[in-house]
């Protein structure tokens, strides 16, 4: 578990049975001219506690949270992916928006520089189906592999998919759960417009 209260399970648990709360103001932007100043930030997070640091550089905050967050519950579950049984074990995650800062830095850019600009890694960087593939390939998941997009529910509709997978007997293991990092301008911009967010 990568979130707001914490890197891992037991850090997150035990934040939140404290009392705590993971609602600070926005850091990673200037947030003065919104109308929304406070978020949820990752705070403390190491990619490279998790990954080699060239592939760390290399992934969308999304996708490295996401990858996180699989090997850690991997890690608790005991879970051992042979080349016997990868094929009975699949990864579903959900993501609403997917590497949206990223693209705000490619449009700066293209608008800036011109499209030769544009890095290699924009598109894989961006699309939400980068999340579980990475994760496929880290773990060598070769079962069913799927990104829902159904805005904030997808966590939730990811692993009610993958209970569905295992029950079938079409799986025996599933890595799933829901990804995001889009504490951005356009973000916080869009949700102020519809008055989704807290000022």
């Amino acid at each position: 578990m990568v979130s707001p209260l914490g890197i891992g399970a037991k850090e997150s648990w035990a934040a939140l049975c404290a009392g705590k709360s993971g609602v600070t103001r926005i850091t990673r932007f200037d947030c003065t001219p919104y109308d929304t100043h406070i978020a949820a930030e990752v705070k403390g997070y190491k990619p490279e506690d998790f990954m080699g640091r060239k592939e760390a550089r290399r992934l969308e905050l999304f996708i490295s949270y996401a990858v996180a967050a699989a090997r850690m519950a991997v890690d608790d579950s005991g879970l051992v992916i042979t080349d016997e049984n990868s094929g009975r074990v699949g990864v579903i995650t959900g993501c609403g928006l997917g590497g949206l800062r990223f693209m705000e830095d490619t449009i700066y850019d293209l608008k800036q520089n011109g499209p030769r600009r544009v890095s290699p890694f924009f598109i894989p960087m961006m699309i939400g189906n980068m999340a579980p593939g990475m994760i496929s390939i880290y773990f060598g998941a070769r079962g069913p592999n799927a990104s829902l997009a159904t805005a904030c529910a997808a966590g939730a509709h990811a692993v009610g998919d993958s209970f569905k997978l295992i029950q079938e007997g079409r799986v025996d293991a599933m890595i799933t759960g829901g990804t995001e990092a889009v504490i951005a301008p356009t973000c916080i911009a869009g949700f102020n417009a519809m008055k989704a967010l807290s000022t």
